[in-house]
């Protein structure tokens, strides 16, 4: 998945809020292994938005960047190959 445009974000920590600079983006659960299917979520005209798999609550927040997360640490990151 290596130069995706939409953002990917995982939540290894199992945080129960994580807040994003975007409102479309995909959501992987957790890293490799324990990820789950990887979902597409768009907020539309709503600020928050649930993943229907892992739960893990996203907050929309336009101050962040689409490569910044609160708390930090939630930007999925491929592994090289």
């Amino acid at each position: 998945m290596a130069g995706h445009t939409i953002p990917h974000f995982q939540n290894d920590a199992g945080h129960p809020v994580v807040t994003i600079g975007v409102k479309e983006f995909m959501c992987v659960g957790a890293t490799e292994p324990f990820d789950h299917p990887h979902v597409f979520l768009d907020m539309g005209d709503d600020v928050e938005k649930v993943c229907p798999y892992c739960s893990t609550l996203y907050r929309y927040d336009a101050a962040l960047k689409s490569s910044e997360t609160r708390p930090a640490g939630c930007v999925y990151l491929t592994r090289a190959a």
